[in-house]
């Protein structure tokens, strides 16, 4: 990153904590009246409303999001994992908890991806690489039960 991206990142980044202190108001309540609320700003822990029938890997978590409400929710959280193999534990974790698996990429040196479902919910999980190891990215969507 050359110091001009920095800088750029920098006066960016100021501006976006300056602008809600000199207004007296949140980036929470800035993103809360833009949605409706319907918006968890991420964060390093995995959302409270999170449904508890999809697994996760036993990793450290490093982010976790919401967007959505009871018509359509999405969930993103990002778990840190040892390598790349964590992807086939992670499939097999969803297939015991009952989803059926559509896609299951193998795992290379780089990462693997597995998409599964249940009627309720679709998942889909990335393993990358990056520069602190390998991250499992975990991506939810309820399914709207009409």
């Amino acid at each position: 990153m050359t110091r001009r991206n920095r800088a750029v990142i920098i006066g960016v980044s100021l501006l976006v904590v300056a602008i809600p202190l000199v207004s007296g108001c949140s980036v929470r309540d800035i993103v809360d009246d833009a949605t409706g609320g319907q918006v968890q700003l991420p964060t390093s822990s995995v959302p409270e409303d999170f449904p508890s029938q999809v697994p996760l890997y036993d990793g450290e978590v490093l982010s976790g999001a919401g967007l959505g409400n009871t018509d359509g929710k999405v969930w993103n959280v990002g778990i840190r994992v040892p390598d790349a193999g964590a992807v086939t534990e992670i499939g097999t974790q969803l297939t015991d908890a009952g989803f059926e698996t559509q896609l299951e990429g193998a795992a290379n040196d780089d990462g693997g991806t597995v998409i599964a479902s249940t009627p309720d919910f679709g998942v889909a999980v990335v393993v990358v690489r990056d520069d602190g190891g390998f991250v499992a990215n975990y991506t939810v969507t309820a399914t709207p039960q009409n």
